[in-house]
Parts: structure tokens; sequence; C-alpha cells
């Protein structure tokens, strides 16, 4: 029966026989007339979205006959949440937004928008035979009616009005009182008996080129991982496109959310007088007036990223800043076979501090339309958040392979089916007098017939078929053109700039200072990154008032403004998110966690949403990013292991993620303007780890030798101590000749004590400073081993997924047949006081480590 819908074959037919039902309407109305019950949308307009509707919904279909038979690789639908095509409706194709998995129809409306295909507001209202000179021509327009004369079902005949003849005459000519409350575009047929007959225009047909199937071929595209996918590429099903200002976000788990924020900030920010990337052409552009809106699903309110979203918003809205942000949350009442309490998420969402509520029937277009655009009038005006909260239904279940019977009665899915939001806009359309239920079904179905023949094209289509074609967009590395950015820098700060520099240094820069600490020399290098990139932004816990809690930002705020160095909210998905969303609006972030044990709270942020944005984007979008992370252990007297986290496997593990970990001052300058230099060309997105331990470490030997400070280079110098993502540094102790040791961090420090050592027992080391992480130096691991063939590595991190495996790996990767030896932190947290040293590796164990090695 058709009151029992279990599948996607019996929602069609269901639609099919009640668009069948509708009948006719009692009297024709034109389409470009206002809606008869007052609302806000003309009858053009309530077609566009019954138009994005049914192609989203055709689209779903398309997608679960295409995984019949084993070409399909998504379908994870928008059935029952097609009411968000009024969400795009009310926003500017110019708003960036950021979509949940269930946005089909929104997206196919935006496209509509963007392409110029939504139907204008109606024209003002005149008097009575007046000609209004602000009405749009539309003739040509997909959404036109039939030309004069024409109506549903009548015949017409040719003629010149007011010849006397056989032909449609204008209402005036009629010479009826009534005809001038004829709707406009109305004709009048005159036969030879003088008998009139009203002709109204019919709906236009649907083009087969139109934006519609545009976005459906998109859509089909991503559901059949086609390498022609406009956005991903064939790498995933995501709504994105640059061209209608949709950024991929897989939008699973809310985890978009903190972007989306930090957008917001960000535009607000730009909009007020900050600085952006000009003239890169890499770089979106978003207009200063600019809403951002993200949706998502009802099950990801109550997950934790969604909660930091909410509040960071909410915190800096009580604080008197701005930020223009639409969240909407499309509310159908389960996440996936849990359900959401009955009324949990409105009073969820209701009780956000600073954050302005609206709902609106998700599945009725008109009521969304009008609640939608009252709510982003209202973000755009005040330039505060809101949320827009859609009560929808889910049909067909969460996914194709989703047997929703099993949790769900037939009368609760049957009643969801009868809330159907194309039969609700439907019989709008056809209580409104601008179609009959047939004409609606014909035109769902002459658009499923197209989408059936696109998505036997797309079947065609290639794939992805190398493993360089899959990671071409992950990451990319221009070496030459990052070096080229150094010697700009420099160049522009020894020349143009050099009033500036002198300014912000007090008259003394820091290559006149003597020798610097590594905290002292990190802070220098911020300076001048903040002085050469004027988008860059410094922020995260207690970074501005305070100068951070080891002092590495002292000054900075002073120097250079509270706008560009700022405190935040104690939240690290938040610190986060506010990074992703500045590079995404064009500015140069450089968060701060505050403690590597910090980040893991929100590690997903690096993982799950900056290293992949170029990845799911084909490059179209990037988030530029220099995370600077205060971490690794030693600390003496202080910690316990939320102060002395060693544990780094987690970013080693995020493909494209570039990891820095400078143990020397001048090392650290020089990586950190390469790591700018990186984001700033190639979008990369970079973890600066600073190991804390060596902060204010002053001497390598002895006490007072001030071995571990080190001179600031000046600009001139810069160039030619460039140091490359990738590339290691070698020291040379006794003859170099013996032993090779290979380490990072606090291990540089250690091993060379370790090697001073050796070098009185005669044997003589290369200690090599891998000082990246990721990607690792592995031509110059290669080349340090086999000059010696005996490498020790010195690993601080643990044995079990420390960054030791990855260099022994390389080892065995590259064919090294000589003698190898790892020495390691223990598999376990840092404990507090002098039991850490019970754990981690010390100079005793890297020196009888070598001399076990040598001995073999």
């Amino acid at each position: 029966m058709l009151s029992d819908v279990t599948s996607p074959h019996d929602l069609d037919d269901r639609l099919r026989a009640d668009l069948a039902a509708l009948g006719a309407p009692d009297q024709r109305r034109d389409l470009r007339e206002p809606l008869p019950d007052g609302g806000p949308l003309t009858g053009a307009q309530a077609l566009a979205l019954f138009d994005a509707q049914l192609t989203s919904r055709l689209a779903d279909l398309a997608g679960r006959w295409l995984r019949g038979f084993g070409e399909g690789y998504y379908t994870i639908g928008s059935a029952g949440h097609e009411g968000n095509a009024a969400v795009a409706a009310a926003l500017r194709p110019t708003d960036p937004a950021l979509l949940h998995y269930r946005s089909g129809a929104f997206y196919c409306l935006r496209a509509a928008q963007a392409a110029g295909e939504f139907p204008p507001d109606a024209p003002p209202a005149v008097a009575s035979g007046e000609q209004c000179a602000d009405t749009p021509d539309t003739e040509g327009s997909w959404y036109d009616g039939a030309p004069t004369g024409v109506g549903s079902g009548q015949d017409s005949a040719a003629g010149d009005p007011g010849s006397g003849g056989d032909g449609p005459v204008g209402p005036a000519d009629a010479g009826d009182a009534d005809a001038a409350l004829l709707p406009d575009g109305a004709g009048v047929t005159v036969d030879a008996d003088g008998d009139a007959t009203v002709g109204v225009p019919g709906l236009p047909s649907p083009s087969f080129d139109d934006a519609f199937a545009g976005a459906a071929r998109d859509v089909l595209r991503g559901m059949v991982a086609s390498a022609e996918e406009p956005i991903a590429g064939g790498r995933h099903k995501v709504f994105g496109r640059a061209d209608l200002a949709v950024v991929p976000t897989t939008s699973t788990i809310a985890s978009h959310l903190p972007r989306a924020v930090g957008l917001a900030l960000a535009l607000e920010r730009l909009r007020r007088g900050g600085r952006r990337v000009d003239g890169d052409p890499e770089v979106a552009s978003w207009p200063p007036d600019a809403v951002v809106v993200c949706s998502f699903g009802d099950a990801s309110v109550n997950h934790a990223t969604a909660t930091a979203a909410f509040n960071t918003a909410g915190w800096y809205d009580h604080t008197g800043l701005r930020i223009p942000v639409l969240f909407v949350c499309e509310d159908n009442g389960l996440g996936i076979s849990v359900r959401s309490p009955e009324g949990w998420v409105a009073a969820t969402l209701r009780s956000r501090p600073g954050i302005r509520y609206f709902a609106a029937d998700g599945t009725d277009a008109v009521e969304s339309y009008r609640v939608a655009a009252e709510a982003t009038a209202w973000v755009r005006r005040h330039r505060r958040p809101a949320v827009l909260h859609l009560r929808t239904v889910r049909l067909m279940g969460h996914a194709g392979a989703d047997a929703e019977t099993a949790y769900r009665s037939p009368a609760e899915i049957a009643a969801d089916v009868a809330r159907d939001p194309l039969l609700l806009t439907a019989r709008r359309l056809v209580a409104g007098g601008y179609a009959s239920g047939e004409e609606l079904l014909a035109r769902y179905d002459e658009r499923g017939w197209q989408l059936r023949r696109i998505a036997e094209e797309v079947l065609d289509e290639p794939k992805l078929a190398t493993p360089v074609e899959v990671v071409a967009e992950l990451a990319p590395r221009r070496p030459v053109r990052v070096s080229r950015a150094v010697a700009e820098a420099a160049a522009h700060a020894a020349g143009p700039g050099a009033g500036a520099r002198a300014e912000a240094f007090g008259g003394k820069p820091p290559e006149l200072t003597g020798p610097l600490t590594l905290a002292q020399s990190i802070n220098a290098a911020l300076a001048d990154g903040m002085l050469d990139h004027p988008q860059m932004a410094v922020f995260g816990e207690d970074v501005a008032a305070k100068g951070g809690v080891y002092g590495v930002t002292k000054g900075l705020r002073d120097r250079f403004g509270v706008a560009r160095v700022f405190d935040t909210l104690l939240d690290e998905t938040s610190i986060l998110g506010l990074g992703l969303g500045a590079g995404l609006a064009g500015m140069l972030p450089v968060p701060e966690i505050q403690y590597l044990a910090y980040l893991h709270n929100a590690e997903d942020q690096l993982r799950g949403e900056a290293a992949t944005m170029r990845f799911f984007s084909r490059g179209a979008f990037r988030n530029p990013m220099v995370v600077r992370v205060a971490g690794l252990a030693y600390q003496e007297g202080f910690g316990g292991h939320f102060h002395n986290d060693n544990s780094v496997a987690v970013l080693r593990d995020v493909p494209g993620l570039v990891i820095a970990v400078p143990s020397r001052p001048d090392d650290a300058a020089a990586m950190l303007r390469t790591c700018l230099a990186a984001a700033r060309v190639d979008g990369a997105v970079c973890v600066f780890l600073e190991p804390i331990a060596l902060y204010h470490a002053r001497d390598l030997h002895t006490e007072g030798d001030g071995g571990w400070l080190a001179e600031y280079a000046e600009p001139g110098a810069w160039v030619d101590r460039h140091v490359p993502v990738g590339r290691a540094r070698v020291y040379g102790v006794g003859s170099a000749d013996d032993l090779t040791i290979i380490t990072f961090g606090n291990g540089v420090r250690m091993s060379l004590r370790a090697a001073a050592t050796l070098a009185d027992e005669g044997v003589g080391s290369r200690v090599v400073d891998l000082r990246w992480l990721a990607p690792l130096p592995v031509a110059d691991i290669i080349r340090e081993a086999s000059a010696t063939g005996r490498v020790l590595v010195v690993d601080e991190t643990r044995r079990s997924g420390g960054v030791g495996e990855g260099v022994v790996a390389a080892l065995v990767d590259t064919g090294y047949v000589g003698a190898a030896r790892r020495v390691a932190a223990l598999d376990s947290f840092v404990p507090l006081g002098p039991a850490a040293r019970q754990v981690l590796v010390s100079e005793e164990a890297i020196t009888q480590g070598a001399r076990t090695l040598l001995a073999r």
C-alpha cells in the first residue's frame, strides 16, 4: 500500500500519486504575482523552490539506483530536508555556506541564484493602467509564462491585437471593466462571434541545461566518485563549489561549526578595516557584509564541537565583538536510530546566551523562507549570531543501508511521508493558482528522466586512477616560491620596511641585542612576521596581556594592537576553529595551543578540518595556519603529564600536516619564517612545536658557556640561513666518522653533550637534528646514516608510535644496510617530579646506547 513507504520506489510512487491527486486550481494566477496568502514569495519563486526540491529528491533516488548495481558510493540523502532550499533563497549567493550533508536542495537553489536564474521579487504595486518602470524584463528567462494567449489546456489563435480578427488582446482592449483585474500576462481570445476566452500562462518547461541540471550533475558526480566532480574531484561526496561560495565539509558531527564562527569573526574584522591577502587568486574573497551560514542536524547539537561553537559565538557577542553567523539546525528528530527527546533541541538552542533564536516548520517552504529571511536580515543588520531551528522529517532512512523499519513503526514513517516538503510546496502552488497537480507531476517526471540520463553519463566519466592523482591537492609543496617569499620579506625588512621595523623594535632590532634564547628568538621572529604579513594575527590563551605563560609573545600586543594580538577563551577547539575561519577569510592566523596535551582535546580540527580543506576542494579553498604549540617534556620541577606531554603520534598521522620542532634559537627564527611563508604561498597547515624546556636554556656543556644562545640574523642574512621544509641540520663532533645520532628537540642538546663525552673516548659523531617531523628529512637521514654505517636514533617521544619508528622505517625502506639502535622514552605518561627521569631519555642512556652499538 502507498501508506507503507519503506523504499525509494515506494516514496517515488507515493509522491507521484499525491501530485496527480492535487487536481487543478479554481482560478489561474500569473507566476509573477505574490502568493495569495500574503507570503513573501511570488509564484515563480515558489516554483523555483519546488524545482530545487524535486531536483534534490530525484538526485537522491538516482543515488539509490546507482548503488543498486554497485556504481554509487554515497547514499546519505536530503529527502525530507528539502525545505532548506528556502534558506538558500533567503541568503545571497555570495554568503559563504558550510553545509550539512542533507543540503541537496540548498545547493540546487544556490546554483540557480548564482546563475541569475532565481526569479526576482514581485514589483511594487502600481495604479491600474500604469506601467511600473522598475519591473524587470524577464523575457526569455526560464521562469517566464507562456506567450500571451496561451492558456492551460486551451488553444490560442495568432493574430494582431485590435485587428478585429481572432487573436489575443490585452485587458484594456477587451473593453470589459473586469479585464483590468486579469493577472499580468493573461490574454483574451475573441472569436468571430465576439465571445472572449481568457488565457492564463501555463508552467514553463524546465530547461535541460539550467542551473538545476548542473547542480544535479555535480551531486551525481560526487556519488559515483567521478574525477570531474567540481569540488573534491572524486575524493569524497561533499557539497561545495567556489563559485557558489559553498565551502566543502563532511559536517558529520558539526566539526565545521567552529570554522564557521572563526570565518564570521574574521570577516567582521576585515570589514572593520583589517588587512587580508590582496590580489592572490588562490584566496577566496568575501563581500564585506557577508553572513556565514552553517547547517547541521539535531543530533549534532549534543556534540562537543557544536557546544564549543555556540559557546564561542555567545562569548564573543557578550564581550561586544560581532560575529555574523547564522546557525541552521535541521531537526528531523533522529541521529540514525537515536531519537532526540521531544523539546530537547529547542530548549538547547533557545538557552544559548548571545544567540538569537528563530524557528520554523522546515517542511513548509513558504514559512521557512519567511523566517529564514527574517533571521538572515537580523544577522546581516546587527552582525550578531543567530540560530534557525527547522523542524524537518527524514525520508528513506539515514542512508541506503539503513533499514529504519527496525526502529520506527509504519505509522511513524507514514506520518513523516505525509509531511513531505515537496508535496507541501506543490499544494501551495496549486492552491495559489499557479499550477495543476498534473503539471507538477509532469515537471517531476521530466526532470526525473533528465537526471536518469545525467546519471548514466557520469558513470562513464573517469575515476581517480593513480596515487599521484589522489594526493595531488593534499598539500602541494613549492619550495622555490617559499624561499622567494622569504627573500622578499628580507628585502622589505631591510629596505622599505626598515623604518617601521626599527620603530616596532624600539630602535634596537633583535640582531643588535646580542645572543638570544629560544623564546626570545621566536618572539622576535613573530614580530618580524607581523611586520611582513599585515594579515597575520596571533591569538590564544594568555598570549596578549600576559605575553604567554613563558613570555614568548611578550610585548606583541603593545606593538601591533589588540585586533592582531588577542586572548581567546580557554577552549582549544574554538582556538583552532578561529584559525580555520581566519585562514579561509584570507588572513594568516597564528594560534597558540598553550600545552601539547591540550591539543588532544581538539585534534580533529586539524585532522578533519584543516588538513582536508585542499583535499576536498582541489585547492579551491585553503586555510593557511601556523599553530604554535608549547610541548615535549623535561621541565624541571614542574608539570606532570599535562605540562610535559611527549606524544606527537597523533600529529604525524595527519596527511599533509607540516610539523616543525626547532631546538636552537637560530633555527627557530628561520623555521618560523619558513612556516609563515609556506602558509602564505601554499596554504600549508603547520604545527610549530616548541620545546618548553629549551625556551630559556642558555648553556650547552657547562654553566655559563652560553652554548645554547644564538645571534638573531639580520634581514640581509635571512636568505642564506633559510631552512626549507624537510631539511635537517648536522653537527660534527670529533672526527664525525664513527656514529650518526639522529634526534630532534630536547634530544639535540642531550645528544651533543653525549657526543662530547664519546669524543673524549675517541669516538667521532655526527648529530642530525631532524628539525621537521613531517615531512621527515629522509634524504638527509640516509646520507648521514650511510656516512658512518652506525645509527643511533634518540627519540624523546614514546617507544610505541614515536618519531623513532618513522626514522627506522625510512632507513629500512631506502635499503640502509648498516647497524641501527633506538633509545626512546617508555610507553608511559610523564609523572611528576624526579620520577619523570625514570621514563624519559637521558644523556646517560644515549651514551650507553652508543657504546652498545659501537661494540657490535
